[in-house]
């Protein structure tokens, strides 16, 4: 666990497990971690709506989780370097809420 785990441990939980919508931010992370790509894109493989979407995408982004390439519409995700290096920590998280 890299030396900025503490607070993220508990951004991830607060945005993961502590509220409305934390189950879309998840996946959304699992999917950016695959291949880095455009709401558009997110929304299909997601079968959401694209407009929820860029709100998740906003949150992750906010909370500099995720980090973007392009302008708004042409952007591209991909996970923040502190998310790269914590990404255990996301699944360790993942897991022990799907257990419950």
């Amino acid at each position: 666990m890299a030396t900025n785990a503490r607070p993220l441990k508990h951004l991830l939980g607060w945005l993961i497990a502590g509220t409305r919508g934390g189950m879309t931010r998840a996946r959304i992370i699992k999917a950016v971690h695959e291949t880095p790509q455009n709401a558009n894109k997110l929304a299909t493989l997601l079968k959401m709506d694209y407009k929820t979407i860029r709100h998740h995408l906003d949150v992750l982004e906010k909370n500099r989780l995720i980090t973007s390439v392009g302008d708004k519409y042409g952007a591209t995700y991909f996970l923040s370097q502190i998310m790269e290096d914590n990404y255990g920590l996301f699944e360790e998280i993942l897991n022990k809420i799907w257990k419950k």
